[in-house]
């Protein structure tokens, strides 16, 4: 299953049209939402059927295509769904009560109400909201594809303009030749990250180049009247300046994660909570800017796609234990050089992305049939003949005695 989004072009009168099918999913949403908190016990299909009510109830909900009104329905039903998730996990912290939504940026279409032109570069949706034709632009090539891959047609809104995302089923698997290579990769706020050779990539620190900037915008902002067309004209250029920073972020996260996984059949990274570490105010803005989420979603991305192995290590004492000798060397966060008793000088994120990738090979065992049963060479398993089931055969050592 594959995104593809092109940038969607039209007249004022159609940009209009779907800021008002916009605002119509919010309204059905939100209604669903109601309706599970008004009535205990309300499924899935109840929120389908609250669909048809609404449409024959406003008018306005009427003109939306019954697709995007299911889909709306599904939006609620997923985020009650990821409560009900929470709840059964005991999640530590808030679960996740479904809240009403204030800000909606897309309307979403399934297999019906719109049309592809026979080029692919114009779609026409054929509700009653008066979207009608857009021209599409962008460097992927839809014609490559089959109209019935096309599962699901989203239109969303940015501060840049509205974009169409089309959601392809088709296969993107690619099988790639070993390179007989793994890595171990330790992320940090010094250097993006460390590898287990030694190599490093620089942060690029996007947010804090862009931060001047933004200041700026933001005073503009705050300076102008509420409620008035210079003022949503300034929001919409601070909104630029933010939509480029997260677009840096995300294509320096993907380019490197693309490079690392092709370059090597293991890669072994940290599983850590960023969620708890924000929690530094100190570290928070910096650790928001480094995006080592962004960066681990796309190295399982690419290693599902190209068939690589990735594992997520735990990350206590990665830093602290000596990759040499295994001793527990403790060091404040200050202290950016690992420095043992057995003769081990590294640097700290080096010697941590050693560790992390030991403890991912640590974890690696064997995967698929045994040629023999493993309690035949290991633990106590089998009962001695006529002992009723009482006394136990000992293990048997296959391996060569000691000469």
């Amino acid at each position: 299953m594959i995104i593809v989004e092109l940038k969607a072009y039209g007249n004022p009168h159609k940009y209009q049209a779907i800021d008002e099918a916009i605002r119509t999913v919010k309204f059905i949403r939100n209604s669903c939402i109601r309706l599970w908190m008004d009535n205990k016990g309300t499924g899935k299909y109840d929120l389908s059927k609250y669909c048809k009510i609404l449409a024959k109830e406003f008018p306005f909900a009427n003109e939306l295509n019954s697709t995007a009104r299911q889909a709306a329905a599904e939006r609620a039903w997923s985020s009650i769904s990821r409560f009900f998730e929470n709840c059964k996990k005991k999640v530590p912290g808030k679960k996740g009560y479904p809240r009403f939504q204030k800000h909606c940026r897309s309307v979403e279409y399934k297999q019906s109400g719109w049309k592809l032109s026979s080029d692919t570069k114009s779609i026409t949706f054929s509700d009653k909201k008066g979207i009608g034709k857009l021209q599409l632009k962008g460097t992927w090539d839809l014609w490559r594809f089959d109209t019935k891959q096309i599962k699901r047609v989203r239109i969303v809104k940015r501060a840049d303009g509205y974009y169409v995302q089309f959601c392809i089923c088709v296969d993107v698997k690619e099988q790639l030749d070993p390179v007989d290579a793994t890595v171990g990769l330790d992320v940090g706020l010094k250097e993006f990250y460390t590898d287990s050779k030694g190599n490093t990539e620089p942060n690029p620190r996007f947010y804090r180049t862009g931060e001047k900037r933004l200041k700026f915008y933001q005073r503009r902002v705050s300076r102008k009247k509420k409620g008035s067309s210079n003022r949503k004209k300034a929001v919409n250029k601070l909104g630029r300046q933010h939509l480029k920073i997260s677009r840096q972020r995300e294509e320096h996260a993907k380019r490197l994660a693309r490079c690392v996984i092709r370059s090597n059949d293991l890669v072994a990274y940290e599983d850590l909570r960023v969620k708890n570490l924000v929690k530094n105010h100190c570290l928070a803005k910096s650790i928001n800017d480094a995006g080592w989420y962004q960066f681990r979603k796309w190295l399982e991305h690419f290693g599902q796609k190209f068939g690589r192995v990735t594992v997520a290590v735990n990350p206590a004492y990665t830093s602290q234990n000596c990759s040499e000798c295994g001793e527990v060397v403790h060091k404040s966060l200050s202290t950016r050089t690992h420095a043992c008793e057995c003769g081990c000088e590294l640097d700290r994120d080096h010697n941590a992305a050693i560790n992390i990738l030991k403890r991912a090979l640590g974890t690696v065992g064997h995967t698929g049939t045994w040629i023999i049963d493993p309690n035949s060479s290991g633990e106590l398993a089998s009962t001695v003949l006529g002992s009723g089931q009482v006394q136990q055969v000992g293990s048997l050592s296959e391996e060569s005695p000691r000469l």
